[in-house]
């Protein structure tokens, strides 16, 4: 049985998750609660394995919560707000819900955490060892790949595929290896969460993955068969994190 508990500022939210709590047999609900600073007294009266957390919530909202949290138990994110997902996945949280959550949707997302959680409480055994010891390692390794909403579906943008990004006004197009995709997002927020090692800023509109960079004449960079404009306010920084530490000419001696 797993035990989980609903944090939710909304009563109607709460109560309709605890019903389709209800309805799975191997889900034990034994806490609701109207924000995630309850959690803590919660989690010290019983052990909790799953929890179900909305996002936006007053004194404290779930991504908060999830930045400071310790050992967290397993979270599905719950949130009419899909701008939320890229750092909610960041933060290794289970599975995301999207306000109105209909039954089905519930029902695959409740399987999945039964799967992990089964998963991870497997009579121990060396195979079993090596599962947990893999996991406890994942926990504190950073994601590779995010979701973006494109119009009415997901796209998951490996952060290895991608080449670069082009803002415009507020929404971002991410050229990558495997096509191009648009969401509605800021080009300073999508900064924000690349890693700034294998990203640089090139204009006040584009930001270019520096391992896909094929070579740099005057204000342009060529990336396969892109054109990518560099502004002169950016040009001296590039150069010498691109070019210049990576350059061999006939000063290099062997």
């Amino acid at each position: 049985m797993i035990n989980c508990v609903i944090i939710d500022d909304e009563p109607l939210a709460r109560e309709g998750i605890a019903d389709y709590v209800r309805e799975m047999d191997f889900l034990n609900l034994i806490a609701t609660g109207e924000n995630p600073l309850e959690l803590s007294r919660l989690m010290d009266k019983q052990p909790v394995d799953l929890l179900f957390l909305d996002i936006q919530m007053p004194k404290m909202n779930g991504i908060e919560y999830l930045r400071v949290a310790q050992r967290p138990p397993m979270v599905i994110l719950t949130t009419a707000f899909p701008s939320y997902a890229l750092e909610g996945f960041q933060l290794n949280v289970l599975d995301y819900l999207l306000k109105p959550i209909t039954f089905d949707r519930f029902f695959q997302s409740a399987n999945k955490a039964r799967n992990y959680f089964q998963l991870l409480n497997r009579p121990s055994d060396p195979a079993a060892a090596a599962v947990r010891e893999e996991g406890a390692s994942k926990e504190n390794e950073k994601p590779d790949y995010f979701f973006i909403k494109c119009g009415s579906k997901y796209e998951k943008i490996f952060f290895a595929d991608i080449l670069y990004a082009q803002g415009t006004q507020n929404y971002v197009t991410l050229y990558t290896t495997k096509g191009k995709y648009m969401t509605l997002l800021y080009l300073k927020d999508l900064e924000e969460k690349l890693d700034s090692s294998a990203f640089i800023r090139i204009h006040k509109s584009y930001i270019v993955a520096i391992d896909k960079i094929d070579s740099v004449e005057g204000n342009e960079l060529s990336i396969r068969t892109h054109r990518v404009p560099m502004s002169r306010n950016y040009r001296e920084t590039v150069m010498a994190r691109v070019v210049v530490s990576k350059l061999w000419d006939k000063h290099i001696r062997p």
